[in-house]
């Protein structure tokens, strides 16, 4: 796509890379533009099942906005759209993993949470770190259904970085790996949901969203409706067929 991202599919799953990391994968203009880009490829591509969002070199995926930027553009409050974030300004019906192979930290750590799930180095750090140069992060609102609200508190208004390990702990990380197996673990997630039907995939990922925009009657109401298409699908009966006949699924998406 552009030197600042770098875009690839294997078979059902497309790798979306950030690469500037003499820079530390920070992002720039040219970084946004690509990743709009790269996601509005995937959600029209039928064959991508999974995507996968990771970085260059093993330092950091990414440290954030570039600073450089931003000083010399004098921004002030972030225009709306600025960046490319799944779930808000970004549709994306397709699962994403976060394989985040170094550390993640501020804008960084806002693309590892937009993503469904996150695979990280066990050598990467994690963190909001926006309090310490003066800075705001109104995309973590919906990090209060991803971790305890204490730990939350504590990250945002200290800036401090935690430990992969301990990103582990609180259920901000769905698994480790050691620092050069990150996109090799990223793979494999990947591959486990793509062997899945992928409507259902689909459904799970919509059932996700609307359960932590809703409360629990509400969510419990519309969840039927979600999964219609799921029922009354060929690959609803596809499922129970090929367990019958002790073989694999031959997924239609439909």
């Amino acid at each position: 796509m552009t030197e600042a991202v770098l875009f690839d599919i294997v078979d059902e799953i497309a790798v979306v890379t950030l690469n500037r990391p003499e820079q530390r994968n920070a992002i720039n203009a040219e970084m946004r533009k690509a990743l709009f880009d790269a996601f509005q490829r995937i959600e029209a591509a039928d064959q991508v099942r999974v995507a996968i969002l990771t970085g260059s070199g093993d330092k950091a995926f990414c440290a954030g906005a570039d600073l450089k930027e931003m000083a010399e553009l004098g921004l002030t409050t972030i225009p709306a759209g600025y960046f490319p974030v799944l779930g808000d300004n970004v549709h994306l019906s397709k699962p994403v993993i976060a394989a985040v192979n170094g550390d993640a930290l501020a804008g960084g750590w806002m693309f590892a949470q937009m993503c469904d799930l996150c695979v990280g180095s066990r050598t990467a750090r994690f963190g909001i770190t926006e309090a310490k140069v003066g800075r705001g992060f109104p995309w973590a609102a919906p990090l209060i259904h991803m971790i305890p609200q204490r730990v939350m508190a504590e990250m945002l208004m200290t800036g401090n970085p935690i430990s992969a390990q301990r990103a582990y702990e609180i259920g901000f990380v769905n698994r480790l790996a050691e620092p050069g197996d990150v996109l090799k673990e990223a793979l494999k997630l990947a591959c486990e949901i793509a062997s899945c039907a992928p409507l259902t995939v689909a459904a799970a990922k919509q059932l996700i969203a609307l359960s932590t925009e809703m409360g629990r009657s509400a969510a419990l109401r519309a969840a039927p409706f979600v999964f219609d298409r799921v029922y009354s699908s060929q690959d609803a009966q596809e499922g129970p067929r090929a367990f019958r006949e002790k073989r694999k699924p031959a997924w239609k998406n439909c």
